[in-house]
């Protein structure tokens, strides 16, 4: 048990680690003096803001250097990490209930993912635990489903560009996350016993906060989407226009406002006191907090009249 609780330290570590490097992004980008014109700064800080942006928010940051254009791709490529997410975490969900309800052994390659990541099969399953991971992750493929379907027929994509970077980190994070939940319970689910599976009051409160966030991430993107669109559902525009409605008249971002309780809410469902996947909601928060204060600056620059009231990430608060 010893060797399993140093490893879910290790993976917490990871992910905190990972949220600290958001978040001395977003301190460097609010905080940090301007670079001078022609100096070894003004290279380091193209380059630092070219991996923190974009879509439209690389806009207004001068002119790619030839060799940078070479590394960005199109922002459509979003798709990809949800169908990565829906294969990949897919898989494991498909194993786990194999494991925990037919009596099944996850495969090798599992167990030694699992070995190197959280628990041995020696560890003691206490509790609802296994059942809880069961859940979150039912939860996340279901979040992967949606944001790929609406990927494909809800959003309208522009000429927008991401990083190469910004795409391999984005591929490699669905497969880390779905990863992380199967490690919050032993290898061996089963261990002998017959499991009883208690629905507790934190998994309905998890589950409904997950299910109200989701509805008002949709229709934030659906918001975003129809901006684009005429009434018979074209798309008649690429450009930007100001976002109204639902949580928007609040937030520049209710969508990566909603992102972040989705994660809370798993948090909640595993059972509030799991400290990994409360490491996991703190890189969520300071990430979209990031791309948040960016969406919020470039309103606020091209549009004269947007709402003076409105934050950029947390309603009143951020």
């Amino acid at each position: 048990r010893s060797g399993a609780g140093a490893m879910l330290a290790a993976l917490a570590a990871a992910w905190s680690l990972l949220a600290a490097a958001f978040l001395a992004a977003l301190l460097l980008l609010r905080c940090a003096p301007a670079p001078r014109p022609g100096g070894v700064s003004l290279v380091i800080s193209g380059l630092f803001q070219d991996l923190i942006r974009y879509g439209k928010t690389k806009r207004g940051c001068g002119q790619l250097p030839g060799w940078l254009r070479l590394l960005q791709v199109p922002k459509r490529w979003f798709t990809h990490f949800y169908v990565v997410s829906v294969l990949w975490n897919g898989f494991l969900l498909i194993w786990l209930f194999r494991a925990e309800f037919l009596g099944e052994s996850l495969p090798s390659w599992i167990q030694d993912m699992h070995h190197a990541l959280g628990r041995d099969s020696q560890s003691e399953d206490t509790g609802n635990e296994h059942f809880s991971a069961l859940l979150v992750l039912l939860l996340l493929w279901l979040h992967s489903c949606r944001r790929l379907a609406e990927c494909l027929w809800t959003s309208v994509f522009s000429s927008g560009v991401i990083h190469i970077v910004q795409y391999c980190f984005g591929l490699g994070y669905y497969i880390a996350i779905g990863s992380t939940v199967l490690c919050q319970v032993p290898t061996n689910v089963r261990n002998g016993k017959e499991l009883s599976v208690q629905i507790c009051w934190y998994h309905i409160i998890g589950v409904m906060m997950y299910i109200w966030a989701s509805l008002h991430q949709h229709r934030c993107l659906a918001i975003l989407a129809d901006l684009r669109k005429s009434r018979s559902g074209k798309v008649v525009s690429l450009s930007h226009s100001v976002p109204f409605g639902d949580w928007f008249e609040s937030v520049s971002c209710p969508h990566y406002f909603a992102e972040l309780l989705i994660y809370v809410s798993m948090a909640i469902t595993l059972g509030i006191d799991n400290v990994t996947w409360w490491c996991v909601v703190m890189y969520v928060l300071f990430n979209q907090a990031l791309a948040a204060v960016l969406c919020h600056e470039f309103y606020q620059k091209n549009f004269n009249s947007y709402p003076k009231h409105r934050k950029a990430f947390i309603p009143l608060v951020f």
